[in-house]
C-alpha cells in the first residue's frame, strides 16, 4: 500500500479474534478492515492508539424493544440507538411488537425508513408473525432490513400472539430463514392467572412458573422438528429447557439474558420491587446455576439484553398491572464484562455470545468478525477499568436501570461503525449514521 492509502490504523491494542487474542494493527478503508497484522503507520491518515484496551468485533445486540411507532414516550429508534451505543453495542435486531405491529411490507419499510442516517447504530428489524401473515412471510422475512420472523407463543408487551399449535406450525411451513421465539404457553398462563397476587410482585415468578416455560419449548422443539427447519429461543430461564436444548442443538440455538445471568430470586423483588419483573421472569438461584452451566457447555449460542424499557411511573404501578421488561442494551456489555472479570467466562467467548455467533446462525453478511473486506466495527474495551452505573450514564429516554450502583469490572471505551468512530469516552462522536444490516439469504 501506497502512503495515506489507509484511512485509520488501530494500533497497540489486544485485539480479539475467535481463536484467541493477540496485539495486532488493522487498517481500516472505505468502512471496512483493509489489513491486519504489521502495518506500516506511515501508510494512513490517521492513527488511533489502542495500547491498554481490548479490541473487540463490534458487538450486536439481537434482542432489543425501541418502542417506535407507538410509545415514544418510552423509547424511540434513536434514544434506544445511543444507548445502544454508549454501551459499546454497533448492530442490533429490534422486535415487531410496535403500535401497529411490524408485520406488513408497509410496516416494516416505515421502520427502515425511521432507522436509516437516524439511528445511531446498525439496525435490523423482525417481522411479527401472525395467524394472518403466515403466507406472507416467505416475501417479508427477505425484505431490507429483515433479521427474520419473531413469535410470540405467550402474551407479553404487544398484541402479537400465536399460542396455538396449528398457528406455529403454519408459520414454520412457510419460512426459510431462522425464525426466533418467546417461548410461554399461554393457556397455562391463562389457567394460572389468578395466582399473580395485587401488590406481590414476587408472585410473578409463580403466575409464570417453570413449566409455562419448559411445556412451551417442548411443544416447539417438537413443531420446529417436523417442519424441519431451524429455531431460535429467546431468553431462556430454566435448568429444565437447557436440558431439553442441549439435546436438540441440530435445529434449535439458544439465548440467555444478562438479567437472568446476573439477578435471582427472591432477593430480586425484594430489592426492587415490579423494577425487577419481566418475561420470563427472573428465577431462583438454582436456575442461574443453570443458565451459567449450559453457557460453560455450549449450549448457548447468544447473549442479548431484552431491552423492553417502560417508564418509572408505569413500573411503579400496582402489580400485575405493572409493565413487565426493563431496559438493558446499554448494560449488556458492561455486566458482561463484569461476569468475566469474576472468571466465569473466557474473552473468546464473550466474543462469541456477542457477535461471531450472531454472524453465523443469522448469516449477517459484513458483521460479526474481525477479518479484511467486512465492516470496520469495534467495540474498545478496557478489562481494567470498574465503573459504577448511574442513572446519569444510562442513554435510554426512561432513565433508570434495575443495575443502577452496581460497580462492574471491565468497561466499553469506544464503539465504531462502519470506520466512523461513534462513542469514545462516553461522548457521542458521531451521530445517526445508522443502516440496514444486510443478510446472505
Amino acid at each position: 500500500m501506497t502512503a495515506d492509502n489507509y484511512d485509520l490504523i488501530v494500533k497497540n491494542g489486544s485485539v480479539a479474534f475467535p481463536d484467541g487474542t493477540q496485539e495486532t494493527s488493522i487498517a481500516l478503508k472505505d468502512g471496512r478492515f483493509a489489513a491486519i497484522g504489521d502495518i506500516d503507520e506511515t501508510s494512513a491518515k490517521q492513527v488511533l492508539d489502542a495500547k491498554g484496551l481490548t479490541v473487540l468485533p463490534g458487538v450486536i445486540d439481537t434482542q432489543v424493544h425501541f418502542r417506535e411507532p407507538g410509545n415514544e414516550h418510552k423509547e424511540d429508534l434513536q434514544s434506544g440507538s445511543l444507548a445502544a451505543v454508549m454501551g459499546g453495542v454497533t448492530a442490533l435486531f429490534e422486535m415487531p411488537n410496535t403500535k401497529p405491529p411490524t408485520t406488513t411490507a408497509e410496516a416494516i419499510a416505515d421502520k427502515v425508513s425511521r432507522g436509516r442516517n437516524r439511528m445511531h447504530c446498525d439496525f435490523a428489524f423482525y417481522v411479527g408473525g401472525t395467524h394472518e401473515n403466515a403466507s406472507q412471510l416467505p416475501e417479508l422475512e427477505k425484505l431490507e432490513g429483515v433479521c427474520g420472523v419473531k413469535v410470540f407463543m405467550g402474551s407479553s408487551t404487544g398484541n402479537l400472539l400465536v399460542a396455538d399449535d396449528d398457528g406455529v406450525a403454519d408459520i414454520l411451513k412457510h419460512i426459510t430463514r431462522r425464525a426466533a421465539f418467546h417461548s410461554e404457553d399461554e393457556f397455562r398462563l391463562r389457567e394460572r392467572r389468578p395466582l399473580a397476587l395485587t401488590g406481590k410482585v414476587e408472585t410473578h415468578a409463580v403466575w409464570r412458573d417453570e413449566e409455562v416455560a419448559i411445556s412451551s419449548t417442548r411443544r416447539l422443539i417438537k413443531l420446529a422438528r417436523a417442519a424441519n427447519k431451524h429455531i431460535h429461543i429467546l431468553h431462556i430461564s430454566t435448568e429444565e429447557e437447557m436440558q431439553i436444548l442441549a439435546a436438540n442443538r441440530d435445529i434449535v440455538s439458544v439465548e440467555v439474558l444478562p438479567q437472568h445471568l446476573t439477578l435471582a430470586a427472591p432477593e430480586c423483588y425484594e430489592e426492587l420491587g415490579t423494577f425487577a419483573q419481566m418475561n420470563p421472569p427472573i428465577r431462583g438461584k438454582r436456575h442461574r446455576a443453570a443458565l451459567w452451566k449450559a453457557l460453560e457447555q455450549g449450549i448457548v449460542d447468544i447473549i442479548g439484553s431484552d431491552h423492553a424499557p417502560h417508564t418509572r411511573e408505569e413500573k411503579a404501578d400496582a402489580y400485575p398491572h405493572s409493565p413487565a421488561g426493563m431496559p438493558g442494551v446499554q448494560t449488556l456489555l458492561p455486566l458482561m464484562l463484569n461476569h468475566m472479570a469474576e472468571g466465569k467466562l473466557s474473552l473468546e467467548k464473550l466474543v462469541q455470545l456477542t457477535s461471531l455467533n450472531a454472524k453465523k446462525l443469522f448469516k449477517l453478511q459484513d458483521k460479526g468478525e474481525i477479518i479484511v473486506g467486512g465492516h470496520a466495527d469495534l467495540t474498545f474495551v478496557d478489562l481494567n477499568r470498574t465503573e459504577t452505573v448511574t442513572e446519569d450514564w444510562i442513554a435510554s429516554r426512561v432513565g433508570w436501570s434495575p443495575f443502577t450502583g452496581m460497580a462492574l469490572k471491565g468497561w466499553p471505551v469506544g464503539t465504531m461503525i462502519r470506520g466512523e468512530k461513534v462513542m469514545w469516552e462516553n461522548q457521542l462522536v458521531t451521530p445517526e449514521t445508522g443502516q440496514p444490516i444486510r443478510f446472505d439469504i
